[in-house]
């Protein structure tokens, strides 16, 4: 099996490949440098990479950039950057700019064939008779006239906004995008790529099919909102094939795809925008997005991105995916990489009453069902800091932690018996506790045994950390609830701790991903972390209904 699992385009593929329709497979991801790259755009890497890697074929990324008043080189170098980090090396990289003077070509061949036409309306009143049906009072300008305003135009001689050129196709035709769709529009802005040398740019309906015939590409891959669009893509090629240095054929088609939409999130760009401008989020790396730059510091590796777009598949129903699913499939892989170590995340002092000096235990990485092997020295002394949540002096019944009367282990060391609670205004600030003789690795010979097996680490080794533990970033499934999705965002989405560590992990590399054990999987902070000065991202919590 492939990267792409099968589905309707594989089979397209396989047919068109077959027919010998194409003699080699040419695909494209063409983002827009207008933001960063989100779990969103995830499915169509995979499925553009994925299919050029499976048919032997070729993959460009190319930048679909026609907007000069929002594209940036700041996002194009970050898009590059998300596309090698998830693992995908583009055949080549293009930039839709670099055609610009092709694609003014083409749209003089479109006047001169009376097919195209210089509209003066404002852009309300043309949408008003568009809704209509309606044709433009300046529809039947002549091709000369309509030379001399497009030369014009580019000449830069008309403000921005003032006018456009148009398809001359049907103004009510029962496709909407068919009703003399814009073409070209007038920006008077610096372009990043190109600078100042255009003040005509052209509309995406026009650009894109047109960079595709340029480039080869053989199969045009969309999400559904393009399904509409697909009429005007084949009516630009249709009627430029063969002419301004565009071959007869083959010709590139498009197939349109369900986007991937994800639970407790949103992938707007505009709402992205709102979220980082508002300072709801620390910016566009905040590891509660859904970008790849925040799942990638928050310490999602790739292979799983690609794991759960794999995982989902391809279809053309759209549908919600949960996030259930997707923090399943990063725990899946992390499971088998990730070593276990102790960490306590909300601190309670443990002070041993018949115990002195201290001893370093050997402790396994791995549990038995992980085919590695490997351990570390795990220092045990007098004093110990335990969670917080694992002790009650009033349990629920079914309790199987520490508690009076209650004997609990510690992982890998000694069973421990509660002697005495020391509290400072209604607060437990301290325990006083015995190990049970005899018990390490062993049960004790007398009296109760062990109900629950508890996490701690030594005082006095103990590395001192900032544990941020990340939530959905909204309460609900859906943020839109309500109307207003700010208003559900969830206020629990960062909480941030101070804990400690086991000292193994000073010496382990920066980017190891751990399994705290009985906490989740974490990974250091690779902005805000340092040596002495430890930041721990919760990558990911253990599965919903972990039971110590």
């Amino acid at each position: 099996m492939g990267l792409v699992p099968e589905c309707f385009i594989t089979e397209i593929v396989e047919r068109d490949l077959k027919e010998g329709k194409y003699a080699k497979l040419v695909t494209r991801f063409p983002p827009e440098p207008n933001g960063y790259l989100h779990i969103g755009h995830a499915r169509s890497l995979v499925l553009n990479f994925g299919l050029a890697l499976d048919y032997g074929g070729e993959c460009n990324l190319r930048f679909d950039d026609t907007n000069p008043e929002t594209e940036k080189e700041e996002y194009a170098r970050a898009i590059e950057e998300d596309v090698g980090w998830l693992g995908f090396r583009p055949t080549r990289v293009l930039y839709a700019s670099d055609y610009f003077e092709t694609m003014y070509q083409c749209a003089l061949v479109l006047i001169r064939e009376g097919k195209a036409y210089v509209d003066d309306l404002p852009e309300e009143e043309m949408s008003a008779l568009r809704a209509q049906g309606k044709p433009s009072p300046y529809r039947e300008r002549s091709v000369e006239e309509n030379l001399e305003l497009f030369e014009r135009m580019r000449r830069g001689e008309f403000p921005t906004g003032s006018r456009v050129l148009r398809a001359k196709i049907d103004p009510a035709h029962p496709n909407f995008k068919l009703r003399d769709p814009v073409l070209y529009r007038i920006v008077h802005a610096p372009h990043y790529h190109v600078g100042d040398k255009w003040v005509v740019y052209p509309m995406y309906d026009f650009a894109h099919p047109l960079e595709d015939f340029i480039e080869g590409v053989t199969h045009s891959l969309c999400t559904l909102e393009f399904e509409n669009n697909r009429a005007v893509y084949d009516w630009v090629i249709e009627n430029l094939k063969g002419k301004c240095g565009l071959p007869t054929s083959p010709r590139p088609h498009q197939y349109e795809f369900a986007r991937l939409d994800l639970s407790h999130t949103v992938l707007s760009k505009r709402k992205l925008i709102r979220l980082v401008e508002g300072g709801y989020v620390s910016g566009w790396d905040d590891p509660r997005l859904p970008t790849l730059r925040g799942l990638r510091r928050r310490g999602v590796r790739p292979e799983a991105i690609v794991e759960f777009v794999r995982k989902t598949g391809i279809s053309r129903n759209e549908a919600q995916i949960e996030m259930d699913l997707f923090e399943e499939v990063v725990r899946d892989d992390l499971n088998p990489i990730a070593p276990r170590v102790l960490g306590v995340v909300e601190p309670l002092k443990v002070v041993l009453t018949n115990y002195e000096g201290e001893e370093w235990l050997e402790a396994p990485y791995w549990p038995r069902d992980i085919p590695k092997e490997g351990s570390r020295p795990l220092p045990f002394s007098p004093e110990l800091y335990i969670e917080r949540t694992d002790f009650s002096l009033n349990p629920p019944k079914g309790w199987k932690r520490l508690a009076p009367g209650q004997r609990v282990r510690l992982r890998h060391a000694y069973v421990l018996e509660l002697e005495d609670v020391v509290e400072e205004g209604g607060e437990v600030k301290l325990l006083k506790a015995r190990i049970v003789p005899g018990t390490l690795g062993a049960n004790p010979e007398e009296g109760p045994k062990p109900k629950g097996v508890i996490h701690w680490v030594s005082a006095r080794h103990a590395l001192p950390v900032e544990f941020r533990l990340y939530n959905r970033l909204f309460l609900t499934k859906d943020p839109e609830e309500g109307g207003d999705f700010l208003k559900n965002l969830n206020p629990e989405a960062l909480v941030v701790k101070r804990g400690f560590l086991e000292p193994s992990v000073a010496q382990d590399p920066k980017d190891t991903r751990y399994q705290l054990e009985r906490l989740g999987y974490f990974w250091q902070d690779p902005v805000d972390s340092r040596p002495g000065a430890l930041v721990m991202n919760r990558i990911v919590p253990l599965k919903e209904g972990y039971k110590a």
